[in-house]
């Protein structure tokens, strides 16, 4: 955990997000709100960069060194392509292979994987005991890869994955190794059928695509099934389970989860309770409502 005080001994706190699409991100109100209840400044910058490649990711990341932040969030399609250029990795970051949260301090980049971690609590809160029933993720990049990590140090013993890039789900399955039995499905009803959960761990369903990475008639009332894309917070997925009686898990609980556990390592300070969750429902309300007018 970084200087527990660094936060009050700071004026303004410089913190950016990259990726894209990023102009929907509940980001920015998050922690922005957290800094105020906790009493200080803080300013969050939405740096939305398509195509990307190595060079500029490296002089992106160089920026962040030279002109003062304190970190960034990094978010699809950029958290596996960031990991061989920061300076140093968490543990569990440089296990999966995949960051969501670059510390900054005294010039040295640090790789954190804050979507694990978040999702693990969102799993909790659930109160699931799914032991050895299997659980299917289907997209494993970066946050799938996060979701799987999460599920394996929570007690689920048994992860079906499925991606279209299926050397994607290889690569993950042999990243997890000995902390849960893997097994890399052929297509997505096989990864679903009798599992006791799913996760979409794509960006499929998030605004404007309205498709669904599982078809309806997959899902069963025994299951409960989660989705990372919050924009919209009920996806077609969601409401297909909602529909089938299942138990719903929306992308607020990761976002939330993750927020909190980026910004502590952001500032050293553990944001006021309730401060992210409010922002969060305050900026999706205002973009939903934005998306009714228009």
């Amino acid at each position: 955990m970084p200087d527990i005080a660094i936060a009050n001994r700071t004026k303004r706190v410089l913190l950016g997000l990259i990726g894209t699409p990023i102009a929907h991100s509940a980001a920015p109100a998050m922690h922005e709100a957290a800094a105020r209840a906790a009493g200080f400044e803080l300013h969050y910058h939405l740096i939305e960069v398509a195509g990307a490649g190595r060079a500029d990711l490296v002089a992106i990341l160089d920026g962040v060194r030279r002109m003062g932040f304190s970190g960034i969030n990094v978010t699809y399609p950029y958290k596996e392509a960031v990991v061989p250029l920061l300076d140093a990795l968490s543990p569990e970051a440089r296990a999966m292979g995949a960051v969501n949260t670059v510390v900054a301090r005294d010039g040295v980049l640090t790789g954190h994987n804050t979507d694990a971690t978040g999702f693990a609590t969102a799993y909790r809160a659930l109160g699931r005991a799914d032991g050895d029933a299997p659980v299917a993720i289907i997209g494993t990049g970066g946050v799938g890869k996060a979701i799987g990590f999460a599920l394996a140090a929570t007690g689920v013993s048994h992860l079906r994955l499925y991606d279209s890039d299926r050397a994607k789900a290889q690569a993950l399955a042999d990243q997890i190794g000995e902390r849960a039995r893997v097994t890399i499905c052929d297509s997505v009803e096989a990864a679903v059928s009798g599992a006791a959960g799913l996760v979409n761990g794509t960006p499929v369903g998030m605004l404007p695509n309205r498709d669904s990475p599982v078809p309806a008639d997959l899902i069963r009332k025994s299951q409960w099934v989660a989705d990372a894309v919050y924009h919209p917070l009920w996806t077609p997925l969601l409401k297909a389970a909602q529909k089938a009686g299942a138990t719903v898990m929306t992308g607020r609980e990761l976002s939330i989860n993750q927020a909190v556990d980026a910004f502590a390592l952001f500032t050293g300070v553990q944001p006021p309770d309730g401060a992210i969750a409010d922002a969060f429902d305050r900026s999706l309300a205002a973009q939903e409502a934005r998306h009714r007018a228009a």
